[in-house]
C-alpha cells in the first residue's frame, strides 16, 4: 500500500464524493475509483458503501481512517525531519495546547522562537485535552503543552513541567470582597461559582481541592472558555478561581480584582508530552528548548 493510495482514501473520505475527490487530487475520477478497488482488494475489506449516488464510510473503513491518518501524518512529520537536520531555515513545527497554554502563556515564548527560526512555519492546534491526546496519537501533532493534571499513558507519553501556574480567585470591582485584603473559604460559602464544565482538568483540580479543604460551593455556573469566565466575573454573574497569568490586563485596568484565600494556594504545572518513542524534530526541539528556558526563568 502506497502514499498515493493512502492520501486518495482519506481525501474520498473526507468529500464522500469521487468527482470532487479526483478533483482535490488533480487526477481522474476513474483513477480514484481503481485505487480505492485496489486498496479494498489489499485489505480485504469495504472502505465504502455506494447507496444510490451516495457514498458512506462502512465501519471497517472509519477503523482504518486512523491508521491511515497516522501513516501520513508520519510520512510528512519524516520528511520534515530529515530537511531540519540539515537547515533550520524550512519546516513546520505541529504541536497542540490547551485553551489558556496556548491564549495566554504561550504567544511570548512563540514570539522568541519566531524569531530565532523565522522561516519555521507554526501550527499550533488549540483544543481541548481529549482531543489534544487523540491528536497526539494519530500522530497529528508532535507534543502536547497543556495542565500536568490531565491524565494520560505515563508509560507511554514524556511528561516534563516548565512553569508552575498559580490560580487566583477573582471578582468582580463592586463585589463586596473586593475591599477585602484577603478572605477566607467561608466568605465564599454563599458565592456563585463560575467554573469549566465536569470533563476540565482544571474543574477536576479545583473539585479534588475543595474535597480536601472540606468547602462544598453552594452553587456553579459553567462556562467553557476561560474568556466567558473573565467576562461573567466582569459582569458580576459570580466569582471565580484561574490563572493568575490570564487577568493581568483584566487586574491592570481594573476590570477584576484578585483576593487572596487565606491558607490556601491553588497551583498546577505546566508542561510538555510527547511519546517516549518518538523523536522530535529539531524545529520542535527549539521550542522544547525555549520552554525549559521558560522553567528556569520563572523558578529564580
Amino acid at each position: 500500500m502506497n502514499f498515493s493510495k493512502l492520501q486518495t482514501f482519506l481525501t474520498l473520505s473526507e468529500c464522500l464524493n469521487f468527482t470532487e475527490a479526483a478533483e482535490l487530487l488533480y487526477c481522474s475520477q476513474p483513477s480514484v475509483s481503481m485505487q480505492i478497488q485496489s486498496m479494498e482488494a489489499e485489505l480485504g475489506v469495504l472502505l465504502f458503501d455506494r447507496i444510490g449516488k451516495k457514498l458512506y464510510l462502512t465501519k471497517q473503513g472509519e477503523e482504518f481512517k486512523p491508521y491511515a491518518e497516522q501513516m501520513i501524518n508520519l510520512l510528512h512529520s519524516a520528511k520534515d525531519h530529515i530537511r531540519q537536520l540539515e537547515d533550520l531555515s524550512y519546516g513546520t513545527l505541529s504541536f497542540g495546547a490547551s485553551n489558556f497554554v496556548g491564549v495566554y502563556l504561550l504567544p511570548m515564548i512563540l514570539r522568541n522562537y519566531s524569531k530565532t527560526f523565522p522561516n519555521i512555519k507554526i501550527n499550533m492546534s488549540i483544543t481541548s485535552s481529549s482531543h489534544l491526546i487523540h491528536m497526539l496519537e494519530s500522530n497529528k501533532v508532535e507534543f502536547l503543552v497543556l495542565s500536568d493534571r490531565v491524565s494520560m499513558d505515563e508509560s507511554r507519553f514524556e511528561r516534563k513541567t516548565f512553569y508552575e501556574d498559580e490560580l487566583v480567585l477573582i471578582v468582580n470591582p463592586l463585589h463586596p470582597l473586593a475591599a477585602k485584603p484577603v478572605c477566607t473559604l467561608q466568605d465564599l460559602a454563599n458565592e456563585t461559582f463560575i467554573i469549566k464544565p465536569d470533563k476540565s482538568a482544571t474543574r477536576s483540580y479545583l473539585e479534588g481541592k475543595f474535597e480536601e479543604l472540606g468547602f462544598t460551593p453552594p452553587k456553579y455556573l459553567e462556562i467553557s472558555n476561560l474568556e466567558g469566565i473573565k467576562q461573567a466575573v466582569i459582569h458580576e454573574l459570580g466569582v471565580s478561581i484561574v490563572s493568575n497569568f490570564a487577568i493581568q490586563q483584566e487586574v491592570k485596568h481594573g476590570l477584576i480584582v484578585k483576593i487572596p484565600v487565606k491558607g490556601v494556594t491553588f497551583t498546577r504545572g505546566i508542561c510538555y508530552v510527547y511519546h517516549r518513542q518518538k523523536h522530535l524534530s529539531p524545529a520542535a526541539k527549539g521550542l522544547v528548548s525555549l520552554l525549559d528556558q521558560f522553567y528556569d526563568v520563572n523558578s529564580d
